[in-house]
């Protein structure tokens, strides 16, 4: 079994505020091999796969980690929602008007950075901009996830004591890639970026090329800037 099903199969039965006993007996096994189960001490059959994802109304995929969807479906590209509106009908009542500005800023010095990448034509510094991202999204989510002690801990495969290091280390190392692919260098034995293909960056060409996002972009550098040096 893989190393996901007894992350999962914890967090799913916390979510439900199911106690293991209630689960097991739920289950027709014993509460010792639940947690067994839950622990990744013993792996299970098949059988107990099929069982446990009807009980808690997720795909068996969910269950073994294959996708974050529950129902087990895989997500599309072009799936992928632009905004939820739910989060956008609420966004001045949680954090007010500088969040929303800052949250704006985020999202539209992005469309310039993909659309940069894009120009590069570089599959490899694209895939370490994108690590970069994650790594430091995941590592906020995380911290304000892990501020409330009842959110189960399950939700996580990575050791709280471990989550940060790793991914500051992992953030380091893909932005020192990033340096050396953006230059031309070849890392990890990919070829860098085509230097004829490497854009120009003036402001002023960023305020023609991008006149909707280029004001947000040049706002947030400023930003990170007077950050830096307080």
């Amino acid at each position: 079994m893989n190393a996901a099903f007894p992350r999962i199969m914890t967090l799913l039965r916390k979510e439900r505020g199911i106690s293991q006993k209630q689960a097991a007996a739920d289950l027709h096994i014993s509460q010792a091999l639940l947690s067994h189960y839950e622990k990744g001490i013993r792996e299970c059959g098949l059988d107990f796969v099929v069982n446990a994802a009807d009980y808690y109304g997720v795909s068996c995929d969910y269950l073994l980690g294959r996708t974050a969807d529950k129902s087990g479906a895989m997500i599309a590209v072009d799936e992928i929602p632009d905004e939820d509106m739910s989060i956008q009908d609420k966004r001045l009542q949680a954090g007010g008007v500088m969040a929303t500005l800052n949250k704006k800023l985020i999202i539209n010095s992005l469309q310039v950075l993909f659309d940069l990448l894009q120009k590069c034509n570089n599959k490899a510094l694209t895939a370490e901009v994108s690590n970069c991202l994650v790594q430091i999204t995941y590592v906020v989510f995380r911290r304000i996830y892990s501020a409330n002690p009842r959110n189960p801990k399950a939700m996580f495969s990575v050791e709280e004591y471990l989550y940060q290091p790793a991914a500051v280390a992992a953030t380091a190392r893909s932005a020192a890639k990033i340096g050396e692919l953006a230059r031309g260098a070849t890392v990890d034995g990919i070829a860098g970026v085509d230097q004829q293909k490497m854009p120009a960056i003036l402001p002023d060409d960023l305020t023609a090329q991008y006149p909707q996002f280029a004001n947000s972009l040049l706002t947030l550098l400023r930003t990170a800037e007077k950050s830096l040096e307080e």
